[in-house]
């Protein structure tokens, strides 16, 4: 399977999540009060995860690894699911920085 990001709306929200090939959630958004918002959200994902200087490495409360996404303002377009290690967590990073400027979109609102 390719990567690609699955747009979903939510009752009044919508939001996404980026998959990569193994179908496993890479990151995943907020939730926006409209499809546009959510459709920028994408685009921002696009244009900034092929940058390294945009991840944000972090440890959870309960120590596990994750990561989220920048934009060059300091807002969060997106955070990753907890990793078991930092290895894990720097796969993921490497896998979004591959997938994410170019996966589709599938719209599913």
């Amino acid at each position: 399977m390719a990567a690609k990001y699955i747009l979903r709306r939510s009752g009044i929200q919508f939001h996404w999540n980026l998959f990569g090939g193994n179908s496993e959630t890479i990151l995943s958004s907020e939730r926006y009060t409209t499809k546009a918002s959510a459709e920028g959200g994408i685009a921002s994902c696009r244009t900034h995860s092929p940058h390294d200087k945009n991840y944000d490495r972090r440890t959870s409360t309960s120590h596990e690894p994750y990561f989220v996404l920048k934009a060059s303002n300091g807002e969060v377009i997106g955070t990753s699911e907890m990793y078991s290690s930092t290895q894990a967590r720097e796969t993921g990073i490497e896998s979004c920085k591959k997938n994410g400027p170019t996966a589709p979109t599938v719209d599913q609102t």
